[in-house]
């Protein structure tokens, strides 16, 4: 690796580099490639002008912002807390909410008063101790300006999002509408599986973070090695901004590396913040080290800061506030705040970082689908301006003793109590009868809503991913990304069935896009499917508290799958003659294997290669929905096939007896005809379990997973617990809370999330297909 090695004098090691004088540093960075030689020469070459010439794209009209709406978006945020499961979302919210003077007191998640956490409002959160719906709500924040030291009223909207990956979709829509996330790791246990699951979310929707490493009271509290994780893992430069002043029970505060002041939290619940310039001697090397480790962590990512530093030019606070809010709107780094928010200690420092170094809703980038422009120009910016055509997205629906509510971000233009707006999708206008803005499960009415908030409609009806404009326009935002479910179960009423059961599932569906409800036509039994079990448990319960509707529920089935490994040829003729005309159709072409577009998110696919008019066009669809209908149920085990396209090459059709149906009816009898040619095989949810225990039951643990036919990724042993990350058949998981709980005498948990589907082993393959072979063979009885 090429590297250049940085001398700096006495003087400069003093006031810049602190220790030690000689540093390395990676060539290999985009960055610092182009100021490896000539490093005098890199301010001339970054203010020479480009010549060459911008691709000139189709003009879509510009919107200007007004100064009121410039002065309005400066100071607002609109932000997601999300980690994995208890690494204190909901209880770093609970503070955020007190110190900005939203709730009067205090109170846990799993406090001894039994009142929970204000963001938790429904009783199952409560009780559980786990956050299941996303909350919002809204709250004002007098921020420290880190380079003026000047204080600025904020406006922020917060969003706090479960940790379990059961409800991951509350985590989907919510990153969906926001600027800006806080990611919560644990200061003991850093990056785990959802840690990684949020990630993935956060970068696929352009979401800039900064980290807050919490739990630092903890014992084992180690924030140095959750910085390289979030390096490693997660792939995203990151340096610390704070260090800890005493940690674990000693934590007493934090020192502001970007300014150099030590900063503690006094005062009933830590409400009073503390500045002061006399860092603890103890301390002070340290902090001057990793304040060197922030400046060459954007060294290597930022073009001002790299010429600063090769050219051992003091980087001032102003010069390094702008680098960090530069490229974590970018999303090139995130700075790493600590803190203990059960201790009260570094809460108010992440708010001014909130402030300081999020994006506000005008530097977020959106752009919405216009069906108006041509093909070449998929979509079109949107403006934050309040005079611009309203654009706004229902990304969340709730059912409340109201009526309908529905969750809206406004992109663009004004909202107001009263006004009629369009729903893309539908093409019906509806009128706003009330509009509100969130705090948690408490309501505060408004008449209007400028862009970039988030609020919240009554009375109208719409579905989840909607977009709304006053008719002016025909825009429609991207939908959110949706996960399929892996886990179904049969459903029905204890006793008499009520009209309150369809009622309920119906209300659940609309809610929540990853829970699913159909009839199995063999059996006729009601199925619903979700992410896992805690997901479908929890919607159990909720009928029988909400809809008084108690349900018997059968075995968790696995959503296995089928598809094909090898491609297989097809040439059929359905041919059926009755009174009158008949039927006829001939197909031919194959079937193949199929890779899932990353793109389209499709494993399926239909292609129609006929040329010559052999099978005439208005044919063609019965064919592809014959395919279609194939793919329902597998001859194997009566599993959904995915993984496959149908090519069809050639065919023949008939002037009189041939019709849409006919050659729907080849189609289904053409899979049938070449599916066992083409070495078909089930395939069975894989999933990442994670599983931290103390270090004493590290071999009980290992050993249980092994049992259950899991492979090991990865391990990690800390001085009291260990981590350890597998692959596991779903099918082999049922019953491992339990077990769990008996090896490691309940210290242990565990929390797992779908990765992808393999082929089942073979012996259990032919177990199933003769088991559903028999089924049928009873069935036909």
């Amino acid at each position: 690796m090429p590297v250049v090695a940085i001398f700096a004098s006495s003087a400069s090691s003093r006031t810049r580099f602190v220790s030690p004088s000689f540093r390395l540093l990676n060539l290999n960075s985009p960055y610092l490639k182009k100021y490896a030689r000539f490093a005098s020469s890199a301010t001339a070459a970054a203010t020479a002008p480009s010549s060459t010439s911008e691709s000139v794209e189709e003009e879509t009209p510009v919107i200007p912002l007004s100064e009121r709406d410039h002065a309005r978006l400066r100071y607002q945020r609109n932000i997601g807390i999300s980690a994995h499961i208890d690494s204190g979302k909901t209880t770093l919210t609970e503070r955020v909410l007190y110190y900005t003077g939203r709730i009067r007191e205090i109170h846990e998640v799993r406090g001894k008063d039994a009142v929970g956490a204000k963001m938790d409002s429904m009783e199952l959160e409560r009780e559980k101790g786990i956050t299941i719906q996303s909350a919002a709500t809204f709250c004002d924040w007098n921020a420290k300006i880190p380079d003026t030291g000047e204080m600025q009223r904020h406006s922020v909207n917060i969003i706090d999002t479960p940790g379990h990956v059961d409800f991951t979709i509350e985590v989907e829509r919510a990153l969906r509408v926001l600027d800006g996330a806080v990611l919560v790791l644990c200061a003991v246990s850093g990056v785990q599986s959802q840690t990684i699951t949020v990630d993935r979310q956060m970068r696929r929707y352009n979401v800039p973070r900064i980290s807050f490493v919490n739990k630092m009271d903890r014992a084992g509290a180690n924030p140095y090695r959750i910085v390289q994780q979030i390096r490693q893992k997660l792939r995203m430069p990151a340096a610390l901004v704070q260090v800890p002043i005493g940690i674990e029970h000693d934590l007493k505060g934090v020192v502001d590396l970007v300014r150099m002041k030590a900063v503690y939290n006094e005062g009933p619940k830590g409400v009073d913040v503390v500045e002061s310039d006399q860092i603890p001697a103890d301390v002070l090397e340290n902090a001057q080290a990793k304040r060197t480790e922030l400046i060459e962590t954007l060294a290597e990512i930022d073009d001002e800061i790299a010429e600063l530093y090769l050219n051992e030019e003091e980087v001032t606070v102003s010069q390094l506030v702008a680098a960090i809010r530069r490229n974590t709107v970018a999303r090139k780094f995130t700075p790493v705040y600590l803190g203990s928010a059960i201790k009260n200690t570094g809460v108010q420092p992440l708010l001014d970082g909130v402030c300081a170094y999020l994006p506000t809703p005008a530097e977020s980038q959106v752009k919405a689908i216009d069906p108006a422009k041509s093909l070449t120009v998929p979509s079109v910016p949107l403006y934050p301006a309040a005079s611009a055509p309203l654009v706004g997205l229902a990304f969340k629906l709730e059912e409340s003793r109201f009526g309908q509510l529905t969750y809206m971000r406004v992109y663009q233009g004004t909202l107001r109590k009263g006004a009629v707006i369009f729903n893309s999708r539908t093409e019906k206008k509806v009128k706003v009868p009330r509009l509100v803005r969130m705090h948690s499960n408490n309501m505060e009415d408004v008449d209007e809503v400028g862009p970039g908030e988030i609020c919240a409609i009554f009375g109208v009806d719409c579905s989840s991913g909607d977009t709304f404009t006053d008719g002016s326009t025909g825009y429609s935002m991207t939908s959110m990304f949706v996960p399929d479910p892996v886990i179904s179960l049969s459903i029905k009423p204890s006793g008499t069935e009520t009209p309150n059961f369809s009622r309920a599932l119906q209300r659940f569906q609309r809610e929540d896009p990853t829970f699913r409800v159909h009839v199995d036509q063999e059996s006729s039994e009601t199925i619903i499917s979700g992410m896992g079990e805690l997901h479908l448990e929890i919607y159990v319960e909720r009928m029988k508290r909400e809809y008084n509707v108690a349900c018997a529920t059968g075995k968790p089935q696995v959503a296995f799958r089928e598809t094909v490994t090898n491609k297989a040829n097809f040439n059929y003729t359905h041919k059926k003659q009755t009174g009158g005309a008949g039927q006829f159709g001939r197909v031919s072409g194959f079937i193949e294997p199929m890779e899932h577009d990353e793109e389209t998110g499709k494993d399926v696919a239909f292609e129609n290669w006929v040329t010559g008019g052999s099978i005439p066009a208005a044919y063609i669809p019965g064919v592809e929905k014959g395919f279609h209908d194939s793919l329902e149920k597998g001859q194997l085990a009566g599993c959904p096939v995915t993984g496959v396209r149908m090519i069809l090459e050639d065919g023949a059709a008939h002037s009189v007896d041939s019709s849409e149906y006919a050659f729907r009816a080849a189609a289904t009898g053409a899979f049938k005809e070449c599916y066992m040619k083409s070495n078909p095989v089930i395939l069975e949810p894989i999933m990442t379990v994670e599983v931290v225990a103390p270090i004493e039951f590290q071999g009980a643990v290992i050993g249980g997973l092994n049992s259950r036919r899991g492979t090991i990724v990865d391990t990690e042993v800390r001085e009291e617990e260990f981590t350890v990350v597998a692959e596991v058949s779903l099918n082999d998981m049922f019953g491992y809370s339990s077990q769990l709980r008996g090896t490691t005498q309940g210290k242990g948990e565990f929390s797992m999330e779908y990765k992808t589907h393999s082929p089942v082993l073979p012996h259990i393959q032919k177990e199933m297909v003769d088991a559903y072979r028999k089924k049928l063979e009873k069935d036909k009885k």
